[in-house]
């Protein structure tokens, strides 16, 4: 009961924050079969929710038992499908046993439910694809080797990509794999469960790796985003639009970096210096990377400007009603989470968390205002009070609408005065590109 109802809840919290949720391959996810979900954990417990949102079932997760650390939180926690774990990296939590842990995920993929596990451990915002640890190939294997269960065990790998993981309205492509079997390596595991369960992670890294942006390392994950922002409206403009283009050309970037680094890792070096000092010029002017693409017509842009402002000002009222309305639970929210939050993996959960309590108190504080002032009906009150939300998301794209023009109507000016400069730009970036995308031949 308690699943259900958190679960609708934080659903709608997670359509709130996340402008697109593209999920791939979802089909392997409705099939009836005992599973264990594997995935990559870059954004802390929005990865668990996540899975949860797009899963019909009821699923449960392995937790790490700091998270349980008083009675209520272990009733409430358990009461959400969490399966407390003690792990070697943390300390001990009082009262959590692993072999009853262990045994509870036995008994549930007997019973042909579906547990979840992040064999990275811990969260961290990365491109790459951490260390598995062995853990959910010997749960695997154990349960196998049990013989109680009903139908075949699925381990499904799920990968999952966020645009930026932390900020509001931003995108997450959620990638679904092909099951993955643990029987042979079941052979083995009667022999040498050690072995067997290194070989399986082994198979688990695999097949998770082609769902992800697969880097090596994460020592140019700053320069692939750079390079995806310079690049990516150009390389995007022959494809649809989405968070799953987006991560396409992502991987795309992301090999050239790889092959790059043991090929030819002078020009790499260029390639970082360059974007680098690129990046600071366009910011310094603030041009947006996409407009030294396009051929610039004056009368065109000026045109675009006069249609965008009056789109703005037929805006304006529905951009004050929601910005009145949304403006002081969104500025709270914002000192609270960056005083109380040190990792950027838990910005988006907890900005989560606190909306689904700040947004409604503001909504019901507002409506108790005006109908106190006004005397409200039923269906005024009900109107009123979801039009609050609704013109909130509006108000939101209205400022980011009304920045890109500002952008825009700044590149028009410094066609007028800086022209040489903004060649030049131009220039050095199509420069940076012939680095980039040309093939690699070491020199």
């Amino acid at each position: 009961m308690i699943y259900k109802l958190l679960k609708i809840i934080i659903g709608l919290g997670i359509r709130f924050y996340y402008r697109e949720i593209r999920v791939k391959n979802i089909k392997q996810l409705h099939t009836s079969a005992p599973r264990i979900i594997i995935a990559n954990h870059p954004n802390t417990m929005m990865d668990g929710w996540l899975i949860s949102y797009i899963s019909k079932d009821p699923i449960y997760f392995m937790a790490k038992g700091t998270f349980f650390n008083s009675p209520l939180k272990k009733w409430l926690l358990k009461g959400l499908g969490l399966i407390p774990i003690n792990r070697s990296t943390d300390a001990s939590t009082k009262g959590i046993s692993n072999t009853d842990s262990f045994e509870a995920c036995y008994r549930l993929l007997e019973e042909g439910k579906t547990v979840v596990i992040f064999p990275e451990g811990n969260s961290f915002k990365e491109h790459q694809l951490r260390e598995l640890k062995s853990g959910t190939a010997r749960i695997a294997l154990e349960v196998e080797r049990r013989g109680l269960l009903k139908s075949n065990l699925e381990i499904v790998p799920v990968g999952l990509v966020y645009s930026k993981a932390e900020k509001f309205r931003s995108s997450v492509l959620v990638s679904v794999g092909e099951p993955i079997s643990a029987k042979p390596h079941l052979e083995l595991f009667k022999e040498n469960s050690s072995k067997a369960a290194r070989e399986l992670t082994a198979v688990f890294k695999e097949k998770l790796s082609v769902l992800l942006v697969n880097a090596t390392t994460n020592n140019y994950d700053e320069l692939v985003d750079d390079l995806v922002a310079l690049f990516g409206t150009r390389k995007m403009r022959l494809r649809r639009k989405g968070m799953e283009n987006n991560v396409t050309f992502l991987r795309e970037i992301n090999s050239i970096i790889n092959e790059m680094r043991t090929s030819d890792p002078k020009r790499l070096e260029q390639i970082k210096t360059t974007a680098a000092e690129l990046k600071v010029k366009l910011e310094a002017l603030q041009i947006v990377p996409a407009f030294l693409d396009r051929t610039y017509r004056s009368t065109m842009f000026i045109r675009q400007l006069i249609q965008s402002t009056l789109a703005l000002v037929v805006g304006l009222p529905f951009f004050l009603f929601g910005f009145v309305h949304n403006v002081v639970p969104y500025k709270v929210m914002d000192i609270l989470v960056l005083k109380l939050v040190k990792d950027v993996e838990y910005y988006a959960p907890v900005s989560v968390l606190m909306g689904l309590v700040f947004y409604p108190l503001n909504y019901f504080g507002f409506l108790y205002l005006i109908d106190f002032a006004v005397d409200l009906s039923f269906w005024q009150k009900f109107i009123y009070f979801f039009s609050m939300p609704v013109f909130g998301l509006f108000a939101f794209q209205f400022y980011l609408y009304y920045n890109h023009i500002s952008v825009k109507t700044n590149f028009v000016i410094l066609m007028k005065t800086e022209r040489g400069e903004i060649e030049k730009l131009k220039k050095e970036k199509e420069a940076l590109g012939e680095l980039l995308f040309t093939s690699n031949t070491p020199g």
